[in-house]
């Protein structure tokens, strides 16, 4: 199952969630690829640490990212695109990491005109089915059973066919009066993008990669980054999220429902997924985080030494630790349930 976070609102935590979402589908058992679609390479960064720059200089690992895996294509040569070896996280066999580009947008001009070109220059026809065709075969490489894809906050052409090329997709918010108006864009954009994709699906049938026969389904929303108060989320962010819940359900959920964009009613009430399609609250990790980044886990996965605290402090953090463990036993239950069922 490929699921993908996106957002063109930036600073809603995308990045944080897909690791730790993937990180917690590993935990369990199933094989995790998280792809780092992003040119500011965050995700990458934060699973690589210090041996980042390494990573993009030294032979054969800077040829193993996502902009290399596609390059064939691209550069119009006659090698086809080959699985490679993938970046495995550290402290969790199961996860794995498809590497991002800092130049990855320079891919942005030329998948853009073949996706809109109809089709009439036949030398463009692989591109639109290149980063389908690099990850299916990753997949198979690795025998994943779950793609966790990091997209940039924008509306490009690498977004579209990345977002096409998914069977779920998550919207991470914040409670901010930008969140919202997001959930306006994204109700309008997201329907051209799948009716885009149906179109290209026939376009491209005949090429060496042809773009796939995807339906991308809307799991949910996250609603996160806020603080809490005597066990609630502080009453300005309350109202935000609530006016954020209510844009959903009158704006977004009509419009993805007109193009076939929701799955069946029984199986977000069999998965226990709200009525409200909110898949959770995730209160600010506060602390928690900078030790995170630190030490390239999540914050559920931190161990009490990691928290680097004592007393008082250090039992505050661990309480919370174990808040967010459970938070996110739930989130990956749904996903499993999701893939389990549709």
């Amino acid at each position: 199952m490929r699921i993908i976070f996106f957002n063109h609102k930036g600073g809603v935590s995308k990045t944080t969630t897909t690791f730790h979402l993937g990180w917690k589908l590993a935990q369990n058992g199933s094989r995790v690829l998280l792809v780092d679609a992003d040119p500011q390479c965050n995700l990458t960064g934060l699973i690589m640490k210090d041996s980042f720059e390494q990573y993009y200089t030294d032979a054969p690992t800077n040829t193993r990212n996502i902009m290399a895996g596609v390059s064939s294509a691209f550069e119009g040569r006659p090698e086809p695109i080959q699985a490679f070896d993938c970046y495995n996280v550290p402290n969790n066999d199961n996860l794995f990491l498809l590497p991002g580009h800092p130049n990855l947008t320079e891919l942005e001009p030329a998948l853009s005109f073949a996706q809109t070109s109809n089709n009439a220059f036949a030398t463009m026809q692989n591109l639109p089915g290149a980063f389908n065709a690099l990850i299916a075969l990753l997949c198979d490489h690795h025998n994943i059973d779950y793609v966790i894809t990091d997209l940039n906050p924008g509306l490009g052409a690498i977004n579209q066919n990345l977002f096409s090329i998914s069977d779920l997709f998550i919207i991470p918010t914040n409670p901010d009066p930008f969140s919202l108006m997001a959930i306006k864009t994204l109700s309008n954009v997201l329907p051209r993008w799948y009716q885009a994709s149906q179109q290209m699906r026939s376009l491209f049938a005949a090429s060496a990669y042809p773009f796939p026969e995807k339906n991308p389904k809307l799991a949910g929303i996250i609603l996160q980054r806020f603080n809490i108060r005597s066990g609630k989320p502080a009453a300005p962010f309350r109202n935000n999220m609530d006016e954020i819940i209510e844009e959903v359900s009158k704006v977004l959920i009509p419009s993805l429902l007109k193009s076939n964009m929701l799955l069946e009613n029984d199986l977000y009430r069999d998965t226990g997924i709200p009525t409200d399609y909110c898949l959770a609250e995730i209160p600010d990790f506060q602390s928690l985080l900078p030790q995170s980044n630190v030490h390239g886990v999540p914050v559920y996965a931190l161990t009490d030494e990691q928290m680097e605290r004592t007393g008082t402090v250090l039992a505050q953090m661990v309480a919370k630790r174990e808040l967010f463990d459970q938070q996110f036993i739930d989130f990956a239950h749904i996903i499993e349930q999701i893939k389990e069922n549709a």
